[in-house]
């Protein structure tokens, strides 16, 4: 997949300037796709240049004036086209992973510390997206917006951050556990 596509994808909401796509992409979007502000402004002025977005310029009077980009048709078949391609299978690359397979042979103190940290940032995420997940159900329950919701496809790619968030919060705590407890272990010899 390439950034046009998220980018794309984000843009299906309704018109957005570069900073409302970052913050977008903060929010909803980091959860499968990174990407910092400087790539997502060099991105839409491609995607512009491409046909596949269309921006316009708004006046501000005690602001700085903006763009507004939405997608257009070629956009939505650039889309289509994506959808209906082969996807391959996700992937881990972490280094936090190889510092854990590597516990038995070094001080895992500052690994245990790395990985108390993720834990917070994941719980912290947990807490955010729960927070998009019941802002797109606007009072709905669950089940009746996944059969009603205007936009399924976010409130979709949310549920799965937040179970990736939570899975990988679970697992850093344990891992955290395992380790201090070989620790001790270890000093206790």
């Amino acid at each position: 997949m390439a950034l046009r596509h998220a980018v794309l994808a984000a843009l299906l909401d309704g018109e957005s300037s570069g900073y409302q796509l970052a913050k977008a992409f903060d929010i909803g979007v980091a959860n499968f796709w990174h990407a910092v502000p400087q790539q997502l402004y060099a991105e839409l002025a491609e995607l512009e240049r491409k046909g596949l977005v269309a921006g316009r310029q708004v006046i501000q009077e005690s602001r700085p004036n903006k763009r507004l980009f939405h997608v257009t048709e070629a956009g939505v078949a650039e889309l289509e086209s994506f959808a209906a391609g082969v996807s391959k299978p996700s992937s881990i690359r972490d280094d936090l992973l190889v510092k854990v397979q590597a516990a038995d042979h070094v001080d895992t103190a500052p690994v245990i510390e790395q990985l108390q940290e993720r834990a917070t940032a994941a719980g912290a995420k947990i807490e955010l997206l729960g927070k998009v997940l019941h802002r797109l159900r606007d009072g709905t329950t669950e089940e009746e917006y996944l059969r009603t919701g205007d936009r399924v496809g976010p409130y979709l790619t949310c549920l799965r951050g937040l179970s990736f968030e939570q899975s990988h919060r679970d697992w850093c705590l344990h891992t955290v556990g395992v380790l201090e407890e070989r620790r001790t272990t270890r000093a206790e010899r």
